[in-house]
């Protein structure tokens, strides 16, 4: 998959959405501005398949910055994506669950383990 086909596609909108809307990882990071980094190809944890989609995208503001790594899925019936985690990893180890707006001291809140590689 070509870099413009990721950051123009659904599940990578959907996370940014998520991230721009939770206004403590917003505070964190210092944002806005909020500058959303090229996501790299060959890490591991970018996977795309027909109806899943784990992305860790780099993103940083005028505080910190991290990845927002994220798992989306498609719906079979109507083919739109819909967001299943996304967790925003500083770079000083707070993670923050988008979904749930809980944060948690370095990596505990977040389990890549399961990740496909």
């Amino acid at each position: 998959m070509r870099l413009e086909s990721f950051s123009r596609s659904d599940y990578h909108s959907l996370a940014l959405e998520k991230l721009k809307a939770n206004q403590s990882a917003m505070d964190r990071l210092g944002a806005p501005p909020l500058k959303v980094h090229n996501i790299h190809l060959s890490d591991r944890y970018n996977r795309v398949e027909p109806y899943t989609a784990q992305i860790k995208i780099p993103v940083t503001g005028s505080k910190d910055g991290g990845y927002l790594y994220t798992t989306s899925v498609r719906d079979p019936q109507t083919l739109g994506w819909n967001l299943t985690q996304a967790v925003l990893q500083l770079r000083e180890g707070q993670s923050i669950d988008l979904l749930t707006s809980t944060l948690t001291d370095k990596k505990e809140g977040l389990d890549t383990d399961n990740w496909s590689s």
